[in-house]
């Protein structure tokens, strides 16, 4: 399997297909890349070369319990960029992905970025503090660790029917569901557990603000994990160039007719 050595000697999976202009995908928590094996074929057969990692301690990267924090994942990002030589890249990241390609795009691309795309991610801050009072209680994350440590293959099921919407009458197959608990089995307890920090309590206000290339920030209006307006709706008014995507009843999980909008969507963003 191919595998990327961090700085830090933690060796990162990914898996990649097609040519042309790169895109690079970042997974969401508690995921891997498998979650982005739609969007290999869709985006490599629309000629792009699409780049996904599994991030440290997640899917089949080194199971290490250090460097959890959104700087050692954005420098991880970079790692990848740079031993596969990439450039004019496109960072595609989902949740907290979305977080790790903003920070990597901000601080540590060294200008190989030339557009950013954001699903359902955490920018600008998701925990509520007295700077972030639309932000959630920090009893919300409390409580996310206290089930990740308590049962975490129970929390992983209960977890699928809000991530995808189901609670909602979306139509969500069992496959779905169950792919989304593999998935997150991969996961060691520690990087699970740490990695809750990471995408409720980091800022990222001076991050959206130091973007310099056009940005591309799509939300369901229906997403229960991340709320539409302490992150969306912010962070589109921090970057300099732009362009806000809201879809109605969506859920937070890339899925379905959602799925199939923001694939015509980004595609055309990109031509544009």
């Amino acid at each position: 399997m191919p595998f990327v050595t961090t700085p830090d000697g933690v060796e990162i999976y990914y898996t990649e297909a097609g040519s042309g202009q790169p895109i690079v995908l970042s997974h969401g928590w508690p995921l891997s890349s498998d979650a982005w094996q739609v969007e290999l074929k869709v985006f490599s057969d629309a000629g792009y070369r699409v780049v996904a990692h599994d991030r440290r301690g997640h899917g089949r990267s080194e199971k290490t319990a250090v460097g959890h924090d959104m700087d050692t994942y954005a420098r991880d990002l970079a790692a990848v960029v740079e031993a596969l030589d990439l450039r004019d890249v496109v960072v595609m990241g989902h949740s907290t992905g979305g977080g790790e390609v903003v920070r990597y795009a901000a601080r540590y691309a060294d200008g190989r970025v030339a557009r950013v795309v954001t699903f359902g991610a955490v920018p600008p801050q998701m925990v509520k503090s007295e700077t972030n009072p639309d932000g959630l209680p920090i009893e919300v994350f409390d409580g996310i660790r206290e089930n990740v440590l308590k049962d975490r293959s129970q929390f992983w099921k209960d977890l699928a029917e809000s991530f995808f919407g189901a609670n909602h009458g979306r139509d969500v197959s069992q496959g779905e569901k169950d792919d989304f608990w593999r998935q997150g089995m991969l996961v060691n307890l520690v990087a699970a557990y740490d990695c809750v920090k990471v995408f409720s309590e980091t800022e990222f206000t001076d991050d959206l603000k130091a973007l310099d290339v056009p940005v591309l920030i799509a939300h369901g209006d229906d997403d229960q994990i991340v709320p539409i307006g302490a992150s969306a709706l912010k962070a589109a008014e921090l970057v300099k160039d732009g362009t806000l995507k809201v879809y109605p009843g969506a859920p937070h999980a890339v899925h379905g007719d959602y799925r199939e909008a923001l694939h015509r969507d980004v595609l055309a963003w990109l031509a544009g």
